[in-house]
């Protein structure tokens, strides 16, 4: 059952690699500059959802670490927001799932991690960059996030329902 987990969780690793491959070819910046979808935080959340919060943030930190190695910009200011953002994002989503899975969805749970990433990265930028016109920038990013958050929620509830019954950890 071990190895199975651990390659599960590398097909997980992999799977939000490739998002986040494809994600950086999507033009978004004519809507907002520097904006992304965060597909990548489809592994994430089914990752939490199957194996738990350790699981989960270690498919999180592989992603982003590798992610940035193949895109060219591992210790640069998209390095450093875009793991800032996807932590903070993460332990929200985290907290919603372990402590208020009755009160809200997976949809939920996925728009909360959307929201708070963005508000991760723009903390993180402020502290860069010192403007506190920076913090304008957050409503849009977090319109931007709703639908986003939402379609990443329905994906993971979809792919979970196809899962055969011995690979779902907790029924959502």
């Amino acid at each position: 059952m071990r190895t199975r987990k651990i390659v599960i969780i590398a097909l997980l690793v992999g799977l939000g690699l490739v998002l986040h491959l494809v994600e950086n070819m999507i033009p978004l910046s004519f809507l907002i500059p520097g904006a992304k979808l965060g597909l990548a935080n489809i592994a994430n959340l089914l990752g939490l959802i199957l194996f738990g919060f350790t699981a989960g943030l270690q498919i999180l930190l592989l992603r982003i670490f590798l992610g940035s190695i193949l895109a060219g910009t591992f210790m640069t200011i998209n390095f450093y927001l875009s793991l800032t953002g996807g932590l903070l994002g993460y332990l929200v989503m985290s907290l919603f799932f372990y402590y208020l899975r009755n009160k809200f969805s997976i949809i939920g749970i996925s728009l909360s991690g959307a929201v708070f990433h963005n508000i991760g990265q723009i903390f993180t930028a402020y502290l860069i960059i010192s403007n506190d016109a920076i913090f304008y920038y957050l409503p849009y990013l977090i319109l931007l996030a709703l639908p986003t958050g939402i379609g990443i929620g329905l994906v993971v509830i979809f792919t979970h329902n196809y899962l055969p019954r011995e690979m779902k950890g907790i029924d959502i």
